[in-house]
């Protein structure tokens, strides 16, 4: 049972890692069963076929990292861009798609007062929106919503599970935004 957690904490704590003492603290568990599990358990990920991950030590503090072995792999996932975390930029963009979809690029614009292709052309690459249909007017502009990708990015269900804007808005009275204080 703590390898489980302690893969379980090791994989929350990413690439930071725990160091053994807070490990020990953790657990509840004393420093010889501990180094033991960690024995067993990196054991265990460098001699399963199955695994992708291996455990390492550096200077008493653990870290989950992926087996050398799929070095070409990952090279040419970071290279598709699918690693990387979203910019600021593409966040408002998703943002205003999941709070007004369907809606269109010029719509988008028209809110942020910039220019939105390139976030939405990042936005689609990583599934997160997708076209959704054509608005009826002159040059009949591309309508975007968001995807499962979205939902599953933000580890929400539905679009009800999203802030209600009105709790952004400020309080014209005190200046500070609502349910702050």
């Amino acid at each position: 049972m703590y390898q489980a957690k302690i893969m379980a904490l090791l994989f929350v704590a990413g690439d930071q890692g725990i160091k053994e003492k807070d490990l020990v603290e953790l657990l509840e568990i004393d420093s010889a069963a501990l180094r033991q599990n960690l024995e067993e358990l990196q054991v265990k990920l460098l001699t399963d076929g199955d695994s992708g991950i291996q455990l390492v030590n550096y200077n008493s503090l653990y870290k989950l990292v992926t087996k050398n072995e799929f070095s070409e792999l990952l090279t040419k996932y970071f290279k598709s861009g699918l690693g990387t975390k979203l910019s600021q930029a593409a966040l408002e963009v998703l943002s205003i798609i999941a709070y007004r979809q369907p809606i269109t690029r010029i719509e988008i614009d028209e809110i942020r007062g910039v220019q939105s292709s390139g976030s939405l052309n990042t936005l689609l690459m990583r599934k997160m929106i997708k076209e959704h249909g054509k608005k009826n007017v002159p040059g009949h502009p591309n309508l975007y919503v968001v995807t499962d990708e979205f939902f599953d990015y933000f580890g929400i269900k539905s679009l009800e599970d999203l802030p209600k804007i009105e709790n952004f808005e400020e309080n014209s009275n005190t200046g500070e935004i609502d349910g702050e204080s």
